[in-house]
């Protein structure tokens, strides 16, 4: 973001804003029971928090439920420990649009694949991955709460400085506290 970086940022919420005022999504959640996959948009910039992500993906494997990871690191080389995980993508810096907009394949496939659950772990709030949590079809969006923040959510947890295991059992706590059996 360093050439007219903070200029590009305003055009790309600008567009970004746009796009979300054509973006249709259904919410609906009924229960954890009844969830089969869960998204999880996660800021890399600090990769020793993988092993939380990882943790998370086998619990909630041991649970039955399919967990897809979607990263960014903003450096034009991945760390080792990125590569070869089939349940992560992780997009760098070369992966943007001028605006800062993801460009992959893997970004396109992950926005329109529809999550009974998508997680946003992006506690600085990257725009790159605001951008996938903001136009993915989850049926369920949960996030950090930000104080006068229009954030694309409809469960927000509201924490102080949160570790990423802290907030992933927070998530699942407030899940699996929700049963609407109307569905």
């Amino acid at each position: 973001m360093k050439l007219f970086g903070k200029f590009r940022l305003n055009i790309g919420n600008r567009l970004l804003r746009k796009k979300i005022d054509t973006n249709r999504r259904t919410v609906s959640y009924s229960n954890i029971d009844n969830v089969r996959n869960i998204g999880v948009v996660w800021d890399a910039s600090d990769p020793k928090e993988f092993k939380n992500i990882s943790a998370f993906y086998t619990k909630m494997g041991q649970r039955g439920i399919n967990v897809k990871v979607i990263g960014f690191y903003d450096q034009k080389v991945l760390p080792g420990e990125f590569t070869a995980i089939h349940y992560f993508t992780c997009l760098k810096r070369d992966d943007l649009s001028f605006f800062f907009k993801p460009l992959t394949p893997e970004s396109e496939t992950f926005i329109d694949e529809k999550f009974d659950v998508l997680i946003d772990i992006n506690f600085k709030n990257v725009f790159p991955l605001r951008y996938i949590t903001s136009m993915s079809r989850g049926s369920m969006k949960v996030g950090l709460y930000r104080e006068g923040d229009s954030a694309p959510f409809d469960l927000m947890i509201d924490q102080r400085e949160p570790t990423v295991e802290e907030y992933l059992e927070q998530v699942i706590h407030y899940l699996e506290m929700i049963n609407n059996t109307t569905d």
